[in-house]
């Protein structure tokens, strides 16, 4: 072998230029990985807990344990709090007892939660005298706490067991009405039990074991009772018979209805009068909530009772039969006995809605609107009677009668807080505008706007707000005065957008718990404090970002915050309205959206409304997806749209559900000529129904069409699509957007305008 020369030199080179780099990188190394190890730490205690909680196998148990012992800060404290809470829930009390007085000192704003769960270990441990201190502390925290109602409970029962029982009902009388249920009920039977008030004891047991039919509690209240009717022989107080129906009504109310028709059976031979023909009536109700709608029918038909209330029960159930079994004749004659004995029970309300709804899915124009009248004029106090009273009133707009103005200002009048206001502010100043009062319109317009502007008709209004003859008109004083007599309610104003120190101690709360590995327990606190704290949107926001998912995140901010259609988009920062209207998916999405000439904001906006952007979202329909394809329409279409292998679980994928899902959008609204409203309405109950819904009435509107969309599923699913668009549109374009590159030549809602700011 031959040594090339030189070899020295570049081998002593190439070491000494080694050596130069190490010793330059060595401290940037150094610095990077003690980075690494410091974000390895703070992940430990999150990773590490959310996985032993999910599966409390050994091995991750001594991983966390391992890490408590290691880590004396607060990462440690969080290791030590997880294993007390998963302890606990498994029965392991000791052990959570000795892992949550280990994390308590270091832990001061969760002190309420590592009290509640030390109270509650130590009275499963028979440590009652502890259990009452530690419950006593938890509401001691300086911000209402999620476990103060609960910590109550647990002191009581403490109290109970060590010897101060009348205490233990002192307090729990004291706080009843706040305490959670049927846990408050239990904990004062056991404390009536306690200071041997056996009578008071039973009663609170068979309030228990009567009203919370499907609960632990009712398991454990009928063995106290079997142990108290024993003890006290004679003197042990029967219950109150219509303690006794209600375990049956509360057993139809869970959807239990063998178990609801074997209560009833039972009772029947117990009882007299008319405890005894609410039982046999109820026996006929499970089996029609069974299914078994004509053997229900034959037997109450045949049944005969001379309890008023329980005839009213009766007629219902027999009008409910009638509709199941198509006997709409049968249906009407019922409905007039129910009507002409009983006009003032809550059972006709019930049967005058089921029969008015029969009649409005099938037309049958002159059949339903006597019975929406009948409801609110009888029931004017019931919740259902605002939206009987505007589907009387929207009858009339739509037959053009002459009433329609008036029935609509009385809407309005009487319903100034139903979402159905919005509808007849919209619709009163289309009256104004047929009537040439560009002035009135005008003023009905500008006040639906600021009133609902993400509403379907607040959206409506900006846009009549930009014709020529509104934008010249000039306020109505005389409009104006009607509307400053409705009391309509004030919109909520968003607040500050900096945390106040309550709610920053909420959010570190939150983040404390999110750290330990105990998301739910972290949602739980935030939901607690958007419901009591001061500050609820910016708990919204904080709740939505603690999520994984986009989907996630927009279902959790649209559940804090349910009146946010009601809010302008300067009402909220952009961060929350962003969490609300999310665009995953976007390339995608504008892809698919532009291949199919369609606009991507109402792409986008549709798939909020159908999957929330879950793209494993899975229907009770089997509908698959962010589009929600089903499974034989999307084979159909995969051919069409050139999808290759296609099979059930491509659905899942967003590329290929949006591909297919876009496609059918695009034929749909090929077939309605690009009418939106229709193709939307198709997407949602299918074409043959939209072909026959068009045909109910001269439409000469789209939003005439909309309201009159007898399915409320598919009304409400129209309107969400038209607004999710709109409210789109205002938050992105002008970006560098799906919108603002596709708006003057895709496909969308009202050509190629947008509504305007109102």
């Amino acid at each position: 072998m031959t040594i090339p020369p030189g070899w020295e030199k570049n081998i002593l080179g190439r070491c000494f230029r080694v050596v130069l780099a190490w010793a330059v990188l060595a401290p940037a190394v150094a610095i990077f990985a003690q980075m690494a190890q410091t974000a390895q730490a703070s992940q430990a205690p999150e990773s590490l807990g959310r996985a032993y909680r999910e599966s409390p196998a050994p091995a991750r148990r001594q991983a966390l344990e391992k890490f408590a012992a290691g880590h004396k800060d607060i990462s440690g404290a969080l290791a030590h709090f997880t294993l007390g809470i998963v302890s606990f829930e498994q029965k392991q009390f000791p052990d959570a007892i000795q892992h949550l007085y280990a994390a308590q000192s270091r832990l001061p704003k969760l002190s309420d939660y590592v009290a509640y769960y030390l109270a509650a270990a130590r009275l499963e441990t028979a440590d009652s005298l502890a259990a009452a201190r530690d419950a006593a502390s938890v509401r001691a925290v300086p911000l209402s706490t999620p476990f103060a109602a609960k910590a109550i409970v647990i002191q009581a029962r403490a109290l109970a067991a060590s010897g101060s029982a009348q205490e233990a009902i002192r307090m729990l009388s004291e706080h009843y009405t706040d305490l959670p249920q049927p846990d408050g009920g239990l904990a004062l039977a056991i404390a009536y039990e306690a200071a041997r008030d056996l009578p008071h004891a039973v009663a609170r047991y068979q309030g228990v074991y009567y009203e919370y039919p499907d609960s632990d509690q009712a398991t454990r209240a009928a063995a106290a009772l079997i142990a108290l009717r024993d003890i006290m022989g004679t003197s042990y107080p029967a219950p109150a018979p219509q303690q006794m129906i209600e375990r049956g009504n509360q057993l139809l109310a869970l959807r239990e209805y063998p178990r609801a028709r074997s209560e009833f059976e039972a009772l029947v031979p117990q009882f007299a009068g008319p405890e005894r023909d609410q039982a046999r009536v109820g026996i006929g109700a499970a089996d029609f909530l069974n299914g078994n709608v004509a053997g229900a029918y034959q037997y109450l038909r045949s049944l005969e009772v001379s309890s008023p209330e329980a005839d009213a029960e009766r007629l219902y159930y027999l009008v409910e039969c009638a509709r199941r079994l198509n006997d709409d004749e049968e249906m009407a004659r019922t409905i007039q006995k129910l009507s002409k004995r009983y006009g003032e029970s809550p059972w006709r309300l019930k049967a005058l809605l089921s029969a008015a709804n029969r009649y409005l899915v099938t037309n049958q124009h002159e059949k339903y609107a006597p019975l929406y009248k009948a409801a609110y004029e009888s029931f004017p106090n019931q919740p259902l009677a605002a939206s009987c009273h505007w589907k009387f009133a929207w009858d009339a707009y739509i037959h053009r009668t002459h009433e329609a103005g008036e029935l609509l200002r009385e809407h309005l009048v009487r319903y100034p807080a139903h979402p159905s206001a919005s509808g007849a502010l919209y619709f009163l100043g289309r009256l104004a505008e047929s009537d040439k009062d560009y002035d009135g319109a005008r003023t009905y317009y500008t006040r639906l706007s600021a009133l609902y502007p993400n509403y379907y008709y607040g959206v409506l209004a900006r846009e009549r707000l930009t014709q020529a003859k509104i934008i010249a008109a000039a306020p109505s004083p005389k409009t104006a005065r009607f509307l400053e007599t409705i009391a309509f309610p004030p919109r909520k104003s968003a607040g500050p957008s900096q945390p106040d120190a309550q709610t920053s101690l909420r959010i570190a709360r939150a983040r404390l718990l999110k750290s330990a590995g105990l998301p739910d327990l972290a949602e739980a606190e935030l939901r607690f404090g958007a419901r009591n704290d001061t500050q609820p949107l910016l708990l919204a926001i904080e709740l939505a970002r603690t999520a994984n998912a986009p989907h996630e995140r927009l279902h959790n901010i649209k559940s804090i915050a349910p009146d946010y259609l009601a809010m302008s988009l300067e009402d909220a920062p952009p961060a929350f309205w962003e969490l609300l209207f999310p665009l995953p998916y976007q390339k995608d999405l504008v892809r698919n959206a532009r291949q199919q000439n369609l606009d991507p904001y109402i792409v986008a906006a549709l798939i909020r409304q159908e999957s929330e952007f879950n793209p494993q979202a899975l229907s009770a329909k089997h509908a698959y997806g962010l589009t929600q394809v089903e499974p034989a329409t999307g084979r159909s279409l995969a051919r069409l749209a050139g999808v290759r292998r296609f099979s059930n679980r491509s659905l899942f994928q967003p590329a290929t559900n949006l591909k297919l899902g876009t496609y059918y959008l695009r034929a749909l609204l090929d077939q309605w000529g690009g009418q939106w409203e229709q193709t939307l309405a198709s997407y949602n109950a299918g074409k043959s129904r939209v072909n026959d819904w068009i045909t109910w009435n001269t439409y000469q509107e789209p939003a005439e069409f909309v309201e009159s969309i007898p399915f409320t599923e598919t009304r409400e699913y129209v309107e969400a699509v038209m607004r999710n668009a709109a409210v789109y549109r205002q938050l992105y374009a002008g970006r560098a957007s799906p919108g603002e590159a596709g708006s003057r030549k895709a496909a969308h809602p009202r050509g190629s305008r947008r509504p305007p700011a109102a």
